[in-house]
C-alpha cells in the first residue's frame, strides 16, 4: 500500500470522527505536531504548580490551604496523564523533561509571571484556569485518542478551580475596600497574560491550520479568546471591578466584546525567555529534578528487586 494511500486513509478516519490509536498509521508530521503539542501541555501543568504552590503556607485559613493544596496535586495529576498520553507517540518521559530543561521546549508563557498577592490565587483560577478550559473542552474531541481521553478528567478538575479561583474572587470584593482593590489589581495584572494564552493571531499561528485539519484543534486561537473574552466580561461586573480595557465595548454586529490589540511584542519576549520569571521557573524544575533524583532510583531499584523475586518464585 502506498503512503498516499495510507495518508488518504488517516484523513478519512479523522473525518468521519474516528479516533487515532498508538498503533495506527499516521504521518510523522502529525506525531511532531502531538508531541510537540502535548508536551508543552505537560510542562505547563507542571511548571503551573510553582506560583500556587508558594501561596499553600501562607493562604489566610486551613481551608483556603487544603483546597489550594487539592488544586496543586491535580495539576501534577494531569502533567501524569500528559506525559502518559505523549509517551504513547514513542517519546520517553526523560526526553520530554530534557528538552524542557534545554529550554527546547515550551511550556504556557502565563507561568512566568509573577504571584505576588493572595488574590492572584483568585485570579489565576478565574482567569487562567477559566482560559485553560475554554481551550481544553475541545481538546476532549481531539482526534488523537490517547489525547483526548487524558483531557476528559483534566477539565473535568479544572472546572472545580475555576470555580475555585472565582470563589476567592467573590469574598474579596465582598469584604473591605483594601480587599476589593487587592482584586482588582490582580485583575489588572493577569488579565492580559490570560488572552496571550491562546497564542499568536490566526494570521500569525503557523500550525494553527493544520492542526485544524487534523482536528487536533477545533476553534482558532483568535475565536477562542472571543468566547473567553465575552464570557469574563460578565463574570467581573458581578464582581464590582473593571477589566483593564478602556476599549472594550459590546459589538452588536458580531455579539462580542471589542478589544484593544495585545502586547504581542511582550508575548514574544515572554516566550523567547525574557519575561519576569523564566529563569526562575526553569531553575526551580531543574533544581527539583535533580534533587529528586535519589527518589527516582530508588523507585528503580525496588521494582528491579521485586522483579527478580517475581521471577524466583514462579522458578520454584
Amino acid at each position: 500500500m502506498k503512503e498516499l494511500d495510507f495518508e488518504t486513509d488517516f484523513q478519512n478516519k479523522i473525518d468521519s470522527e474516528i479516533k487515532i490509536e498508538p498503533k495506527d498509521w499516521m504521518p510523522e508530521s502529525y506525531r511532531k505536531t502531538l508531541i510537540r503539542q502535548i508536551s508543552q501541555h505537560a510542562h505547563s501543568e507542571i511548571v503551573g504548580m510553582l506560583p500556587e504552590g508558594n501561596w499553600i503556607t501562607r493562604a489566610p485559613s486551613l481551608k483556603r490551604k487544603a483546597i489550594l493544596l487539592a488544586k496543586v496535586q491535580d495539576e501534577a495529576g494531569h502533567g501524569l496523564y500528559l506525559y502518559s498520553a505523549a509517551e504513547t507517540l514513542g517519546i520517553s518521559r526523560d526526553q520530554m523533561v530534557s528538552d524542557l530543561h534545554s529550554g527546547k521546549a515550551k511550556y504556557s508563557s502565563i507561568f512566568n509571571y509573577p504571584a505576588t498577592s493572595w488574590a492572584d490565587m483568585g485570579a489565576v483560577g478565574w482567569l487562567v484556569d477559566g482560559a485553560a478550559i475554554m481551550n481544553q473542552v475541545a481538546l476532549c474531541r481531539a482526534s488523537y485518542g490517547p489525547y483526548a481521553r487524558a483531557m476528559v478528567r483534566i477539565c473535568k478538575e479544572e472546572s472545580f478551580h475555576q470555580r475555585q479561583g472565582y470563589d476567592i474572587m467573590m469574598k474579596l470584593c465582598a469584604g473591605t475596600a483594601e480587599q476589593k482593590q487587592m482584586a482588582q489589581d490582580a485583575l489588572n495584572r493577569w488579565w492580559w497574560p490570560s488572552l496571550m494564552m491562546f497564542g499568536p493571531n490566526d494570521e500569525n499561528s503557523p500550525n494553527s491550520a493544520q492542526s485544524m485539519k487534523w482536528r487536533i484543534k477545533r476553534f482558532s486561537n483568535d475565536d477562542l479568546r472571543q468566547k473567553f473574552v465575552d464570557a469574563t466580561v460578565e463574570q467581573a461586573e458581578i464582581l464590582g471591578i473593571k477589566i483593564p480595557d478602556d476599549n472594550l465595548k459590546w459589538n452588536e454586529t458580531k455579539k462580542g466584546y471589542d478589544f484593544s490589540e495585545i502586547d504581542w511584542t511582550e508575548f514574544n519576549q515572554v516566550v523567547a525567555g525574557n519575561g519576569p520569571c523564566n529563569k526562575q521557573r526553569l531553575k526551580a524544575r531543574v533544581d527539583a529534578w535533580d534533587k529528586g533524583a535519589w527518589v527516582r532510583e530508588a523507585a528503580l531499584a525496588y521494582a528491579e528487586k521485586k522483579a527478580v523475586a517475581i521471577k524466583e518464585k514462579a522458578v520454584a
